[in-house]
């Protein structure tokens, strides 16, 4: 897009600037519109209130042990963007709208009071009210909602945090329940266990009559202090055997998927399995912020897609290999197992060969009692462990702050709306502006014209909110018309009456003001001047003038009054004046009244200077053509920016080619003073040199007043 002088093609800077000046009112209109436009829609559109609870999270560890200090866990993207999930998941929300009536209470507001089904109110929830969100490289989680009432978004924010939070702690301790009600069951069957051997026990000393003997005394023969030994090693490998079958078989019941989440350092203590898993996070962080920058067929995407999915590859492998490790260690465990009680068994079947044949079953008893007994204290204290660890408190997750009733509305943003509006607002305006410029095909400034059309500019009048009066000769308004009256003298004979006619090619180009203007300087520099008003249909030098309409050039035509009755004297006293005359039906000054209309210009141009004819359009009125041909020249009005190039270059072309009388030149009219371009000069130069001192402007008018005496006299001889 362009806007210099000369070309479209070739546009500047300055030529930018000066079309925004050009069409500031426009840009300005816009604006306003735009800006009044979203005060408006903003005004009208509902309050949404804001509330926030933070709440941190972490990654829950497997298990919690007594006494030992807690490491916090690393920052996961992935991790938090799970929680965002989990937080707008249907076990979170549908809890806090059965808590809170949120089907009620959205239903007045939404379905005309009645109840909303949880469903619908779920899905609005999502996307209305619930947005969670979190800072960058944080583990804090900030629950926003969003309510047409203050106290109930705060509400529903605490207690999506409540919620969550029970979510998140029951999540980590199930593990540990899980396994608490392994225990009891267990310690439940070992106490029978125990009472169960001790009757076997105390039947035998009925049996073999020992009641003497006590229980806890302890053999000091060698073989049953080895069998004793033994038992407890067999014990220890049982216990042993059955934590490594519970350990595999737990990790085998675990999709492959989900093991990754149990590589640490606690659980696999395998350092490949570790590093395997960090590279594997890192592939996938990558392959993430390369998906956000390049396409699904660019080579880095394709190759980090694929780096990632060798690494996962290992990593299942390596964990594959530690199920196997986990079995092989169970299957050796059990088969330790195996041994010991097969060298047990022998051991007891060479007791039972010795002297003391007696003795051994209720010895065995009574062995197996303690070892019932001694199992049955490990699982008490194992359990009373597990239940203190159970209470410590759990730090996956802790509520921040409590959401408190927002005390302004957070939608819409007056602020951040008016700040769009001004912007957008600036942008259309402009673009119009542009838009405007580039499909705006009139002429754009003096050279235009005059190399289009091939006649000098005589004047450039500019844009007045009121035409001055021009009673004065040294008004410094009517510096522009002195240019025009010097140029048209400087083009017509010297001392010579001289008719002429200014027409435009459309109407509503302001010709009768200016021809006004142009009339009163005319007569204020000496010069005798009559004007004619000859836009009959369409007359506007009377009101200008405030001059009866009639008697006027059509009763002149139509030979109800002679030519010298219809002549007014201007309330100037500089001008003579015929206006248009009574209102006829259908007449026209076309070629029935030209011999008529020769006669008026014979007789005035004898009597008058200047005989100045003010013009209908010459474009579809067929007046003008008439009255040009009487004209000793035509002067063409053309308004800034207003009639295409296209109508100009008919309007001339209808003259040369119809009226056949030379057109001495062009008055462009009403010049913005702001415009730019060449017309700057104009209006520039008429401002500097109109702001004269009083004395130089009283010598301007005795200069005036001289010249006026001197035109005068050759006249009178």
């Amino acid at each position: 897009m362009a806007f210099s002088p000369v070309s479209k093609d070739s546009a500047t800077l300055g030529d930018f600037v000066g079309l925004l000046r050009l069409r500031k009112g426009l840009v300005f209109l816009v604006l306003a519109l735009v800006v009044l436009t979203t005060l408006g829609v903003t005004a009208l559109l509902p309050k949404w209130y804001l509330s926030t609870t933070k709440i941190s999270v972490q990654k829950p560890e497997s298990e919690v042990k007594l006494f030992q200090a807690q490491n916090n866990s690393y920052y996961d993207p992935y991790f938090i963007q799970d929680q965002f999930k989990i937080i707008q998941s249907e076990k979170i929300i549908y809890p806090v709208i059965d808590a809170l009536g949120l089907n009620a209470i959205l239903g007045k507001q939404l379905n005309n009071g009645a109840p909303l089904p949880s469903a619908i109110t779920y899905k609005y929830m999502l996307d209305k009210m619930v947005r969670p969100d979190a800072p960058r490289a944080s583990s804090i989680i900030e629950i926003n909602v969003f309510a047409r009432d203050n106290r109930l978004a705060a509400e529903i924010a605490n207690a999506i945090a409540r919620v969550y939070a029970e979510d998140r702690i029951a999540l980590a301790t199930a593990d540990q329940r899980e396994g608490l009600a392994q225990l009891r069951k267990e310690l439940v069957k070992q106490e029978q266990a125990v009472t169960d051997q001790r009757d076997h026990v105390e039947k035998l000393r009925k049996e073999l009559d020992i009641a003497g003997v006590d229980l806890s005394q302890r053999y000091t023969d060698m073989d049953i202090e080895t069998l004793r030994q033994m038992q407890n090693s067999l014990i220890a490998l049982r216990v042993d055997a059955i934590g490594r079958k519970t350990r595999w078989e737990r990790f085998r019941g675990i999709p492959t998927a989900d093991r990754r989440n149990l590589v640490n350092s606690e659980l696999i203590q395998d350092t490949n399995i570790q590093s395997l898993l960090q590279a594997y996070l890192v592939a996938e962080q990558n392959v993430t912020r390369l998906m956000g920058r390049l396409g699904s067929a660019h080579p880095d995407l394709i190759a980090a897609v694929e780096n990632g999915a060798k690494i996962q590859q290992q990593l299942d492998s390596q964990l594959r290999g530690y199920e196997s490790s986990l079995e092989m260690a169970y299957k050796e465990a059990e088969a330790r197992v195996t041994e010991l009680e097969r060298q047990l068994a022998q051991a007891k079947v060479d007791q039972i060969l010795s002297a003391r044949e007696r003795m051994r079953p209720f010895e065995e008893a009574t062995t197996k009692l303690e070892d019932e007994q001694r199992l049955l204290t490990t699982l008490k204290l194992t359990l009373r462990q597990r239940e203190i660890d159970f209470q410590v408190p759990k730090k996956t997750i802790e509520i921040l702050n409590t959401a408190e009733p927002a005390s302004y509305a957070s939608k819409p943003n007056w602020p951040l709306n008016i700040l769009f509006a001004f912007v957008f607002g600036s942008i259309l305006g402009v673009g119009a502006a542009v838009l405007l410029e580039y499909f705006d095909t009139s002429f754009r400034n003096v050279a235009d014209v005059e190399g289009k059309l091939g006649l000098p500019v005589l004047g450039v009048i500019p844009h007045l909110p009121e035409p001055p009066a021009l009673h004065d000769a040294t008004a410094p308004e009517g510096e522009p018309y002195r240019v025009l009256q010097t140029n048209l003298n400087l083009a017509l004979p010297a001392r010579q009456s001289s008719v002429l006619v200014v027409l435009s090619s459309g109407p509503g180009e302001g010709k009768s003001t200016t021809l006004r203007q142009l009339a009163l300087c005319m007569a204020a520099a000496g010069e005798k001047v009559l004007l004619i008003d000859s836009d009959v249909r369409r007359p506007t030098q009377h009101k200008l003038a405030t001059l009866p309409r009639e008697p006027g050039l059509t009763d002149i035509v139509l030979n109800k009054v002679g030519w010298e009755a219809a002549v007014q004297r201007d309330k100037s006293g500089l001008i003579d004046f015929i206006p248009a005359g009574a209102l006829a039906n259908n007449i026209t000054l076309g070629l029935l009244y030209a011999n008529k209309l020769r006669e008026l210009v014979a007789h005035c141009r004898s009597r008058y200077d200047k005989v100045l004819f003010d013009s209908p359009p010459i474009i579809g009125v067929s007046d003008a053509s008439v009255l040009g041909s009487l004209a000793d020249g035509i002067v063409l009005l053309i308004q800034h920016r207003r009639n295409p190039e296209s109508m100009v270059q008919r309007a001339k072309q209808i003259i040369d080619q119809q009226v056949k009388v030379p057109v001495i030149g062009v008055v462009l009219n009403q010049v913005p003073t702001g415009s730019g371009e060449d017309y700057g000069y104009y209006t520039n130069n008429y401002s500097y040199y109109s702001h004269e001192k009083p004395a130089v402007a009283g010598k301007a008018a005795e200069r005036g007043a001289e010249r006026l005496d001197l035109d005068e006299k050759p006249r009178r001889r």
